[in-house]
């Protein structure tokens, strides 16, 4: 006699077991070695953020004119002896910059300035190379991960082209009466290091979670915060560019006061620009070149950013996720710090540590908004149970 069948057992001929749930098609794509990339990618990510701040450095110590020439690869090697020393030093001696500025500078002094020129190109070729390096690895153990072959060229092309756009920078300054390199050039070349930072830090967000989990986790996004914060993104990018025409030319040194511009709400003569024969440029100049109306710019989109910044983290207190809620008040916070970073530098009149902290804080402050707007995208649900819903 047959034993006793459980209610829920399976009778016919054909008692074969089910198969098991299968992934779909998200999940059947190659991963590849995203945590490896990923790493790879917090590397350049630090490279580039040093290279934002020597670069700061490098144009704080007037030091971005004293190579002379671009050679991507020859330039890779320093001067070897005093004879080397002595020829750099003459072609220095040629443009503008010593000729109107350092008249009488001395080889030791010129070999102070050179150094830190060097190391900033120096430290781009590493990028260049731990990008290349670590592409063609990947690359050859065919273990980049579906879809990412594009992006990941996207940063070596950006790469090529900040090279190419520092040359351009810098060849500004070498002819003519300039004894800087020309401040939108200045503004472009900055301004697109920190789009390459930008793209970094969203691929290494995405790569910290996989494919699956993020098509899932967009399903709950918040489409309004994330508009905002994108629009918050393209605000502060805005203003970092206008602090880069602000270093382009010392503005910062010119009004070391707040909140008045040396007594004034707007700087007087505000669209004079000379042109070095009695007469003024067009206007249009003064929006590039006049010290009192740059800094004006940058002081008020300072207020109008923050002012936006509140709004905007108003509405990300009001997330449904608490991690998406402290990633708007670590924006907020950041925002309130670099304010007071800013006012710090107009006092001080631009000094050297607090310039570089500033542009520090302006590093910080955008990658964390970078941050806010992935959470906007693909917020990490929590849980009820442990209080982190």
């Amino acid at each position: 006699m047959a034993g006793k069948r459980s209610i829920f057992e399976e009778v016919g001929p054909d008692r074969t077991p089910p198969k098991p749930p299968q992934g779909g098609m998200i999940a059947a794509r190659p991963s590849g070695a995203r945590g490896a990339i990923r790493l790879w990618l917090v590397a350049l990510f630090a490279l580039v953020m040093a290279m934002i701040v020597v670069g700061g450095l490098t144009r704080l110590t007037d030091s971005g004119l004293s190579i002379t020439e671009w050679r991507p690869v020859t330039g890779a090697l320093p001067p070897m002896d005093e004879a080397t020393w002595q020829v750099e030093f003459q072609k220095y001696q040629a443009i503008p910059e010593y000729q109107l500025q350092n008249k009488g500078m001395s080889i030791e002094e010129f070999k102070v300035i050179y150094w830190w020129e060097w190391g900033h190109r120096q430290l781009g070729r590493v990028i260049g190379l731990v990008w290349a390096l670590g592409f063609a690895g990947f690359a050859l153990a065919r273990q980049i991960p579906a879809g990412w072959t594009g992006r990941l060229l996207l940063l070596g092309a950006l790469g090529g082209t900040q090279g190419a756009i520092g040359w351009w920078m810098v060849s500004s300054g070498l002819s003519g009466a300039r004894v800087d390199v020309a401040s939108y050039r200045l503004a472009t070349h900055l301004g697109l290091a920190f789009v390459i930072l930008g793209f970094i830090a969203w691929y290494v967000f995405l790569l910290g979670r996989s494919e699956a989990d993020l098509l899932q986790a967009r399903r709950a996004r918040e489409g309004k915060l994330f508009s905002m914060s994108t629009g918050l993104m393209h605000f502060a990018f805005l203003q970092i560019l206008l602090g880069a025409l602000v270093a382009g030319i010392d503005a910062g040194r010119a009004f070391p006061t707040w909140p008045d511009m040396n007594g004034q709400f707007f700087p007087a003569e505000a669209f004079y620009v000379p042109d070095g024969q009695g007469g003024s440029l067009p206007v249009w100049h003064a929006f590039f070149e006049n010290p009192g109306l740059v800094q004006f710019m940058h002081r008020m989109a300072g207020y109008l950013l923050f002012a936006f910044g509140v709004v905007v983290w108003l509405r990300g207190r009001k997330s449904s996720h608490a991690t998406t809620r402290f990633a708007f008040h670590a924006v907020m916070g950041m925002m309130v710090a670099q304010v007071g970073l800013g006012i710090a530098a107009a006092l001080t009149a631009a000094h050297l540590h607090v310039a570089i902290t500033h542009q520090i804080g302006a590093v910080i402050l955008w990658v964390l908004i970078i941050r806010a707007r992935h959470l906007s995208q693909y917020p990490l649900a929590g849980s009820i149970r442990e209080g982190t819903a």
